[in-house]
């Protein structure tokens, strides 16, 4: 099934954020027009596969300095590698697996861990921003409605703001229900 989430990450709802913000300063300034404007060119987590991965190696080496004769020469390496083999029935090849599940378990677990956790941060930013959204939405319809001697870029300016923020809405709200 194909993600149809329109913001994936925290980065694709850098533009949307300005968006608001924009919006906000155009509520305050009533001079602010197009002209004026900070938007006019708006119209990972690998992180924890590495942090895992890291301390599953180390937890590796760890077993097979422990398992095999003491030292990291040659032939503590290879009495390691088969003893841990030995536990799955094998020899030294299966030792190398033994040997690395932890890191490749614990790479894979840090890095469902972090996706898992920023994910849920993601879907928290998303509903603040769809609120403060709302928020500025109304605050724009209201400043439209109240400021009717205002100049024809300043009018046409807030227009467009409100129809830039009813997609952004209208997109949280997708995103949100996916």
């Amino acid at each position: 099934m194909k993600d149809k989430k329109i913001y994936k990450n925290a980065e694709a709802l850098t533009p949307i954020i300005r968006v608001i913000n924009e919006a906000g300063d155009a509520i305050q300034n009533k001079s602010k027009t197009f002209k004026t404007s900070d938007i006019q060119d708006i119209i990972g987590p690998f992180a924890g596969l590495g942090v895992g991965a890291g301390v599953g190696g180390g937890i590796g080496f760890a077993l097979l300095t422990t398992l095999g004769v003491p030292g990291v020469a040659a032939a503590g390496i290879t009495s390691g590698l088969a003893t841990a083999g030995g536990i799955v029935g094998g020899g030294m090849v299966a030792g190398i697996g033994v040997l690395a599940a932890p890191a490749v378990l614990l790479g894979v677990g840090g890095y469902a861990l972090v996706t898992s956790y920023q994910q849920k941060k993601l879907e928290q930013t998303k509903e603040a921003l769809l609120q403060e959204a709302i928020l500025k939405q109304n605050a724009l319809i209201e400043e439209l409605k109240k400021d009717l001697k205002s100049t024809k870029d300043r009018t046409e300016y807030l227009k467009t703001l409100n129809v830039i923020l009813q997609s952004i809405i209208n997109d949280l709200k997708a995103d949100l229900s996916v």
